[in-house]
C-alpha cells in the first residue's frame, strides 16, 4: 500500500495496558508466579489506586518491591505470554503503511518490556519506568519520568521535540486518567474504553474494537454498525434482569438475593480459569456468547457489578421502588447501548461514548419498563434520573450508580 504523504510528519502515542495489552493481565500473570498471598497484595494495591486512594507511583513502588529477587529474564518471559488485544498488529500494519510515526509509553511497565513490543510490532518510540537491576535481579527500586506526576507530558514533549512535530501532529490513544496529562489542547485525544475522566477530556470515545480508532485517525465520520453475535446476547441478558422483580416476588428476596450471590461467585471462579483457558460449566459457556473482544483475554467485571446493582437494589429499597428501578435500568441502559450503536448521531457533551439517538431510545425503553411496576409519573421521572446518570462519566461503574440512585430517588415518591 502507497505511503500517504500528507501523513508523513504525525504521530501516534499509545498507552500500553488497557489499549495494546489487557488491563493488569502482566501483574496478575507475574503475581501468580509468586505465590497466592503477594497476587493478593498486588491486586489489592491495584485497587487501592483505582479507588483514588494511593497515588500511581506509591502502588507502583509497593508492587515492584514483590518483584525484589525475581530475574529480569524471567520478567521477559511472563511479558511475552501475555496476549495482545485483538487487531493490535493489524492496527499497527495500516498505520505504518499509512506513514505514521507510533510511540508507546506505559507508566507500569518497564521499559525493557515495552522495548520488547515495540519491536514485535515496529513501533518507532517505547517508554516505560527504569527498574533497579543488580546481576540480572531486580532489587525491587523503580525511577523514571513515567511514573511522576505529568510524567507521559514530559516524555511526549521530547518525542515532539526531536521529531521537530507539534502538539496538532500529535493522536493519544489512551483509557485511564494516568494519561490525562498526554491529553492536550492541540492534541487529537481518543479514549478507547475509558474511565470517567478520559471521557470528558477526549475528542472521541471508542468502546468497539480497536481497529475503529482508524476512521477518527483519519479524520473519517464514525459510522453505525449493527451490533454483533456477543454483543446482541449480552444486550439480552441484561435487558432479562426487567423479570427480576417479577420473580423475586414469587420466591422471596432473600431467596432471590442468595441465588444472584451463589451465581456471582462462580462467575468470578468462572474468570480466573478463563484467564488459566479452562471453563466452568454452564457459566463458561454464558461469558464466552457474551465476552466482547475487547475482554477476550482479561477479566470482564461487568457483570460482577451488574449483580451487585440488581442485589443492593433489591434489598436495600422497598418494593415498588425497587421493582421499577431494575425494569428501568434493565431495558434503557440495554437499548440505550443497542440502538446507540446502532443508529449513529450527535454525540453529547462531555461522555462523547453516548449519542443524542442512544439516549432518546433509551429513556422510552426505561419508561416503559417502569410502567410496569410504578405510576406513569413515577415512570417518568426514573426513566429522566436514569438516563442522566448513564451519561454522566461517573467515577463508578453504571451498572450499580443507575438502579441504586434511580430505587432511591423512585422511594420518596412512590
Amino acid at each position: 500500500m502507497r505511503r500517504a504523504s500528507s501523513n508523513k510528519s504525525k504521530l501516534v502515542i499509545f498507552d500500553v495496558e488497557g489499549v495494546l495489552i489487557p488491563k493488569n493481565r502482566y501483574f496478575f500473570e507475574v503475581g501468580k508466579s509468586l505465590g497466592f498471598r503477594k497476587l493478593v497484595r498486588i491486586v489489592l494495591y491495584g485497587f487501592l489506586y483505582e479507588l483514588g486512594l494511593i497515588p500511581l507511583k506509591s502502588a507502583l513502588k509497593h508492587v515492584f518491591k514483590l518483584f525484589r529477587a525475581i530475574r529480569i529474564e524471567e520478567l521477559l518471559r511472563i511479558f511475552e505470554q501475555v496476549p495482545l488485544m485483538p487487531n493490535v498488529q493489524d492496527l499497527f500494519e495500516k498505520l505504518r503503511n499509512q506513514g505514521y510515526k507510533i510511540a508507546l509509553i506505559s507508566s507500569g511497565l518497564p521499559t525493557v518490556l515495552v522495548k520488547n513490543l515495540a519491536s514485535i510490532l515496529e513501533a518507532d518510540f517505547a517508554f516505560g519506568l527504569e527498574l533497579g537491576i543488580k546481576n540480572g535481579v531486580l532489587t525491587g527500586e523503580i525511577s523514571g519520568d513515567v511514573i511522576e506526576r505529568n510524567g507521559k507530558f514530559k516524555v511526549l514533549s521530547r518525542i515532539l521535540e526531536t521529531e521537530g512535530m507539534t502538539q496538532k501532529d500529535c493522536i493519544a490513544v489512551a483509557d485511564d486518567r494516568n494519561n490525562a496529562s498526554m491529553f492536550l489542547r492541540d492534541v487529537l485525544k481518543i479514549g478507547y474504553n475509558p474511565d470517567f475522566l478520559i471521557r470528558i477530556r477526549a475528542d472521541n470515545i471508542v468502546t468497539g474494537k480497536l481497529l475503529d480508532i482508524l476512521p477518527l485517525v483519519d479524520s473519517r465520520p464514525k459510522k453505525g454498525l449493527l451490533p454483533s453475535k456477543n454483543e446482541a446476547f449480552r444486550e439480552a441478558v441484561h435487558a432479562s434482569a426487567f423479570f427480576v422483580p417479577i420473580v423475586s416476588s414469587l420466591i422471596g428476596s432473600y431467596t432471590f438475593a442468595l441465588i444472584t450471590f451463589v451465581i456471582t461467585v462462580l462467575y468470578v471462579i468462572s474468570e480466573f480459569r478463563r484467564m488459566e483457558k479452562r471453563s466452568l460449566p454452564l457459566i463458561s459457556s454464558v461469558t464466552h456468547r457474551s465476552v466482547l473482544q475487547t475482554e477476550l483475554n482479561e477479566f470482564a467485571t461487568a457483570p460482577i457489578f451488574f449483580a451487585l446493582g440488581i442485589l443492593f437494589t433489591l434489598l436495600v429499597f422497598p418494593a415498588p421502588a425497587n421493582g421499577g428501578a431494575i425494569a428501568i435500568f434493565a431495558l434503557g441502559d440495554s437499548a440505550a447501548s443497542f440502538f446507540g450503536g446502532l443508529v449513529r448521531g450527535p454525540t453529547l457533551p462531555f461522555n462523547k461514548s453516548k449519542t443524542l439517538t442512544g439516549s432518546i431510545i433509551g429513556f422510552l425503553f426505561a419508561f416503559l419498563g417502569g410502567l410496569f411496576f410504578i405510576s406513569p409519573i413515577s415512570a417518568l421521572i426514573g426513566a429522566a434520573i436514569a438516563m442522566v446518570i448513564e451519561y454522566l462519566p461517573l467515577p463508578v461503574n453504571d451498572n450499580l450508580t443507575i438502579p441504586l440512585l434511580t430505587a432511591a430517588a423512585l422511594t420518596f415518591m412512590v
